[in-house]
């Protein structure tokens, strides 16, 4: 590997490293949210009716705001700031801003307007449940709003990515997550009075007004979140040069390369999460629990896809668009390839982990208050299904982004909408005509993210060029995930031995030993193999455990 390589690998890492961290504290919130509304709530009507009251406002969000928005205005701004200056590109800021705060608003009316067909077409099984709908209904109506903040708060994400701070952008997240636990505890709390005290004494009161309120109060508690995490990164895109000037121009050069690239993107970042509403779709039929099994395995697949696939993606789209911009398709092909080679080293040992301990990690963290022991055991079957997709899920987000920065949006979108049919088939056939669970549903999402990451990097592959090196690692990272197998099955084995079967401690104790010791075990087993992004991980250990020993 060459010097300027090896400096662009080192960059790289570092940079995912620091967004990794960012979104892996996001993310753990996330659990600890998750955790909470299950004990709360449980596996019933009302976390069934939150999480698809959520996810309608959640998928405008990925999809025409985290997704599209950021990946089309990242390639557009990074240009226009290359060849027309600074006041071109704040000039961009503002007109994309008000145009977003137009396009968004009217989208965030219409749902409002027209809650109750949206909830009737996602979750048409809820009828059968008396109530389930309406507080549905009720719960999207007060979420909706949180579109436009997460709107404003991916552009000044793309602002911050375009000029590589990463660390401020990914952190927002966290504010996301704390404010919709400590002001939804404060709204549950002044909305249902007496509500959380019952249920920490043991007094269950599973449906009725008083959980409805309280998962009203938590509602107004992630919107809020929202908005803390756009408020938090306006003091960093200031610093940064921007001020605010109120105009608006459609026909703008800059605004129309952004409203061009957004169109196919937002189709082109659609697969996973309209795999998922669809799958809402399919197992809210299946009776209480099956949407919130689903989504419980899906927040822990969402904690490795972030911290590997959506870091690495974040950090690879500006250098492969200023490459791009500079006519180097030799230094795209590198940064490409170690992108992808990144992120495989990380998500197959951690999809194996994933399928192994599964009961045990969503037992610790949710099998609490009225989450009981079958809501873990159905839950953690949809984790080790949706597990078999996790490296196709991670790669789409390093694919994508590279056809952005080719200025060619439209074939993502064309894999992306043949994915979502297949999903769709292959699900509805899985329920209607076999009668299998919502762990086909699962499964049927995983098998779609593997073929549509295989589809665009053939494609990528012949556009750009062979991506080569990217075989040379499959070997020693099977070779570790092998033993990532191994010591977590032994140790769950020695665990069931020794430790009373299924308890928390029991599951702790698994967790605790299991996870260091597998990825030490794949770690110095790739490295041994050959695998270079293990060998620089433990020379970068090395180097810093002998400063630190070296110190007086």
């Amino acid at each position: 590997m060459s010097r300027g390589h090896a400096v662009a690998s080192e960059k790289l890492a570092r940079s995912t490293g620091i967004v990794g961290l960012a979104v892996m504290g996001s993310r753990v919130l996330g659990v600890v949210r998750e955790q909470l509304f299950a004990g709360l709530f449980g596996a019933g009507r009302e976390l069934d009716a939150f999480v698809t009251a959520f996810r309608i406002p959640n998928l405008f969000r990925d999809l025409f705001a985290e997704g599209a928005l950021s990946a089309a205005f990242v390639t557009t701004f990074a240009k226009k700031r290359e060849t027309d200056g600074e006041a071109a590109a704040w000039r961009l800021v503002n007109l994309v801003l008000h145009a977003l705060l137009l396009v968004a608003g009217l989208v965030v009316a219409a749902g409002m307007i027209f809650t109750p067909t949206l909830v009737d077409l996602i979750a048409p099984g809820f009828s059968e449940v008396p109530g389930k709908t309406e507080l549905t209904v009720d719960l999207t109506r007060v979420l909706f709003p949180f579109l436009l903040f997460i709107a404003m708060a991916a552009l000044a994400m793309g602002v911050l990515n375009s000029r590589n701070q990463f660390g401020v952008a990914a952190s927002a997240s966290i504010f996301f997550n704390l404010g919709s636990i400590v002001i939804g505890l404060i709204g549950a709390w002044w909305m249902a009075p007496g509500y959380i005290e019952a249920v920490i004494d043991g007094e269950w009161v599973a449906t009725g007004p008083g959980a409805a309120n309280a998962m009203t109060g938590m509602a107004v508690g992630t919107l809020l979140g929202g908005a803390l995490q756009f408020l938090v990164q306006v003091p960093s895109v200031y610093k940064l040069g921007f001020r605010y000037r109120p105009m608006l121009s459609f026909s703008d050069p800059g605004v129309r390369d952004v409203l061009r690239l957004m169109g196919p993107a937002t189709l082109g970042a659609a697969a996973v999460q309209v795999n998922v509403l669809v799958n809402n779709n399919l197992a809210s039929g299946l009776g209480d629990g099956a949407v919130s099994w689903l989504n419980v395995a899906f927040r822990f697949m969402q904690l490795p896809l972030g911290v590997f696939g959506v870091a690495v993606g974040v950090v690879a789209l500006p250098a492969v668009s200023r490459r791009v911009a500079n006519a180097d398709l030799a230094g795209m092909r590198s940064m490409v390839v170690r992108a992808l080679r990144l992120v495989l080293s990380l998500c197959v040992p951690a999809s194996v982990g994933l399928a192994v301990l599964a009961p045990d990690m969503i037992g610790v963290v949710y099998q609490h208050g009225k989450f009981d022991q079958r809501d873990t055991m159905m839950a953690s079957h949809a984790l080790v299904a949706y597990a078999i997709g996790l490296a196709g899920y991670a790669n789409i987000k390093v694919l994508v982004p590279a056809f952005y920065a080719l200025g060619d949006a439209r074939t993502p979108a064309l894999i992306s909408c043949f994915s979502i049919l297949v999903n769709a088939a292959l699900g509805w056939t899985a329920i209607h005509v076999f009668g299998f669970g919502h762990v086909a549903l699962a499964l049927a999402t995983s098998v779609v993210a593997v073929t549509n990451f295989a589809i665009l990097y053939m494609i990528l592959n012949r556009r750009i060029g062979a991506l080569e090196g990217l075989g040379s690692s499959l070997l020693p990272i099977l070779g570790g995930a092998m033993v990532v197998l191994a010591i977590a099955s032994l140790v769950r084995f020695g665990a069931g031995v020794w430790l009373p079967n299924g308890t928390f401690v029991t599951r702790l104790v698994v967790v605790a030993l299991a996870v260091p010791a597998s990825a030490v075990g794949f770690a110095l087993v790739s490295a041994a193999l050959g695998l270079v992004e293990s060998r620089e991980m433990i020379d970068w250990l090395r180097a810093r455990l002998g400063l630190a020993a070296g110190r007086p």
